[in-house]
């Protein structure tokens, strides 16, 4: 059993609005998912990906108003690669970042990639990786606009970036339980510490990495508004996931047992740096209940929360994306 690469990426905000602003006005990706979050009902949960909402491709929020700062550290996931198709791709962002203020950084090798790290407005790290005709998981599809052409436009995941105390513990669950390989490292951009450790999964590339980062001289991470909740590994259907739940809990990891959030299976453990990692299917998707050509016009509630719409609208606030 192997994983197809990195299914989402869920991050917290504290600004719905502003965050919906950034990610489909700036950074032109498309809202394909309005719901709650299923734990706290009275939340909003977004999704972000391209223009079909494929597994591989979304970056999500969950909206907790008035949510403090995050006080970086270990035991976290300290950025997150967002894939663009090559290196002039880069060129475009990296003017248009400059022009409407966005904070940025140089264009930089990472893992041999050219990339370019940028932060939204609640300090979230970014970072636009460039294909450049590599193989590996296949991209999205662009989403539409008409300031970005299709050529530059955001296409899924790329790597994200685990920062830990000590990567053994981390290394051992992704290679001898999860079945990643290690395929190489690169210098750390952050000064002179050890380098970045790479594994891959799946047909590899950028959407199906995984960076560690050994930082022993940080405190552990007190998130807030911008930082990373999860992420989440795709699994091709639901008898592959069954298969992968019973082996995660032969490990007695601390895990969440078989979760239906109806759009995947999801399954949810901890590793032993207390990183919050998710297993989630392919299948059905987020078109389980919308038309593609009507994503995240409404809010969607699964078939288990439907019946509950008028008390969970009536303890939303009001949203308003325009």
């Amino acid at each position: 059993m192997q994983f197809l690469g990195i299914h989402h990426v869920s991050l917290l905000t504290s600004n719905a609005e502003e965050n919906y602003r950034f990610f489909t006005k700036v950074l032109g990706m498309r809202l394909v998912k309005k719901t709650v979050n299923q734990d706290n009902t009275q939340s909003y949960h977004l999704f972000y990906g391209d223009a079909k909402g494929n597994p591989g491709t979304e970056i999500t929020f969950f909206d907790i108003a008035g949510l403090g700062r995050t006080y970086e550290g270990v035991s976290s996931i300290s950025s997150t690669g967002l894939r663009v198709k090559d290196t002039e791709a880069l060129m475009f962002w990296k003017k248009r970042f400059t022009e409407i203020g966005v904070k940025h950084e140089e264009i930089v090798k990472r893992a041999g990639r050219d990339s370019l790290l940028f932060q939204d407005s609640e300090g979230t790290k970014l970072i636009l990786v460039a294909d450049n005709g590599e193989k590996g998981v296949a991209p999205g599809v662009p989403w539409e606009r008409e300031d970005i052409p299709s050529k530059y436009a955001i296409i899924g995941l790329g790597p994200v970036t685990l920062t830990v105390k000590e990567i053994l513990p981390t290394a051992a669950i992704l290679t001898n339980v999860m079945g990643f390989r290690h395929i190489g490292s690169y210098p750390s951009l952050k000064g002179d510490y050890a380098p970045i450790e790479v594994y891959a999964t799946g047909e590899g590339g950028s959407g199906a990495e995984v960076h560690i980062e050994a930082r022993p001289d940080l405190p552990r991470e007190r998130p807030g508004r911008g930082s990373v909740h999860h992420v989440a590994f795709r699994i091709p259907n639901e008898e592959e996931y069954n298969r992968w739940v019973e082996k995660l809990k032969a490990t007695r990891l601390p895990n969440s047992g078989r979760v239906d959030r109806y759009y995947f299976k999801a399954f949810y453990f901890r590793e032993p740096n207390g990183i919050l990692f998710e297993l989630s299917t392919d299948t059905p998707g987020f078109d389980a209940d919308e038309p593609i050509e009507t994503l995240g016009e409404k809010l969607a509630l699964p078939p288990f929360l439907e019946s509950k719409r008028a008390e969970i609208e009536a303890s939303l606030r009001p949203l308003e994306l325009n």
